[in-house]
């Protein structure tokens, strides 16, 4: 089997831009500009904090992204 490829740089992207778009809108912008993960949670969800490159994850509250960060 052939190994799965991982991203080893990350979109030159801020973040913060993201936070107050509405959850669907904001996962298309991040897919658009490259990175290959785009993470949504809801507030207070337990993950596991292992960083991954290309990941970008939203905790988003009533349809829209409160926060945002990397990995």
């Amino acid at each position: 089997m052939a190994p799965i490829p991982f991203p080893t740089q990350e979109p030159d992207d801020d973040p913060a831009s993201y936070v107050g778009l509405a959850a669907a809108e904001a996962e298309e912008r991040a897919r658009g500009r490259g990175w290959s993960a785009v993470r949504s949670l809801p507030p207070g969800t337990m993950i596991t904090m292992e960083y991954q490159v290309g990941r970008l994850n939203f905790e988003v509250e009533d349809g829209a992204v409160r926060r945002c960060w990397k990995g």
